[in-house]
């Protein structure tokens, strides 16, 4: 599959763009564990061409990520041609647009999935933004606003039209948000037809190695996008690539493998967003990273509650002597 001169290699698997989840520390380890393509966390045009701080911070990529993409979103036409602009200088592989985000903030004020209420001006949008910059231009988006708006398999003609050179289709409507199960009916039915050329990339639900390959072989999609499937667990990316290479199941990691992920993320946190910001936002990953471990509650409070990264560290220690030994869940 390719994305523009982008070799992504055949069935590859995309770590989709999550609000405070895909900083670069998470990123890395996705990467480690085989992701093939991933984006930042989605950026806010209105953020960016008002300098905020936040939102130029997410703009910052590093060689060993590549190819990654950055993902803008908005309402407003100019802000978005300004905002992809910006990105580009920042020196992704890729423009995203995200028309598919549900969160009621950005979707009810147009931006995000709120403009699949508004398909020509998603049209515009992306047509002025593909106009703005060199690199390629992919969407992301839904089914459509709800029920009965279902406009995903005429929108991708029309996309693809206005010159974007990927789309990615989350099975769900806005209406929907996350709730449900994501139909991929209609994502096969994009790529089934004649007239699309461009690669379609599926989204939604694919929790394990057995929903990847079945969504590659009943939807024959060119690509799959996992998001909240990878919370606590970027190791998704290989279990996934070694079914479909081998047929075989990889064993869940244990909690030792898991305890050394976990150092490794934490380092890489501290690196880059320094000691007060790497610690916060590493708390959300610790939680996820030791679920289901029995009697862990005051541990976890420890874990989640510790500002001195050296004794987090030590924290890190004590659950690889305590839970580390029978390696069980």
């Amino acid at each position: 599959m390719k994305i523009g001169n982008i070799e992504l290699g055949e069935k590859p698997l995309f770590l989709a763009p999550m609000e405070d989840v895909t900083d670069a520390s998470f990123r890395y380890v996705c990467k480690a564990y085989g992701a093939d393509m991933m984006y930042t966390e989605f950026v806010s045009s209105d953020g960016l061409i008002r300098d905020a701080a936040k939102s130029l911070a997410k703009l910052r990529t590093f060689d060993y990520e590549k190819p990654i993409g950055i993902q803008i979103y908005g309402h407003i036409p100019e802000a978005m041609v300004q905002a992809a602009r910006m990105a580009e200088e920042a020196g992704p592989d890729i423009i995203d647009i995200n028309f598919g985000c549900p969160v009621h903030k950005i979707a009810t004020r147009g931006a995000g999935s709120g403009m699949m209420r508004y398909p020509e001006k998603m049209l515009e949008i992306t047509e002025k933004v593909v106009k703005a910059v060199k690199l390629p231009v992919t969407v992301k988006t839904r089914l459509g606003w709800d029920e009965n708006s279902k406009i995903i398999v005429e929108l991708a003609e029309q996309l693809q039209d206005a010159g974007i050179q990927a789309l990615t289709i989350h099975g769900r409507t806005r209406s929907q948000m996350y709730k449900g199960e994501a139909d991929w009916t209609l994502i096969g039915k994009v790529k089934e037809n004649p007239r699309m050329r461009i690669p379609i990339i599926g989204n939604g639900d694919i929790k394990s190695d057995t929903d990847a390959a079945e969504a590659f072989g009943k939807y024959g999609v060119d690509g799959i996008m996992i998001g909240r499937a990878t919370f606590g667990r970027p190791w998704i990316f290989k279990e996934i690539r070694h079914y479909l290479n081998t047929g075989e199941h990889l064993p869940e990691p244990s909690i030792s493998e898991k305890v050394e992920l976990a150092k490794r993320h934490f380092a890489k946190s501290l690196e880059i967003k320094g000691d007060r910001v790497g610690v916060l936002e590493m708390r959300r990953h610790f939680s996820c990273y030791f679920k289901g471990l029995e009697n862990f509650k005051e541990t976890r409070l420890r874990l989640v509650t510790c500002n001195n990264p050296d004794e987090i560290f030590g924290i890190l220690d004590y659950i690889n002597e305590r839970w580390g030994s029978n390696d069980t869940i």
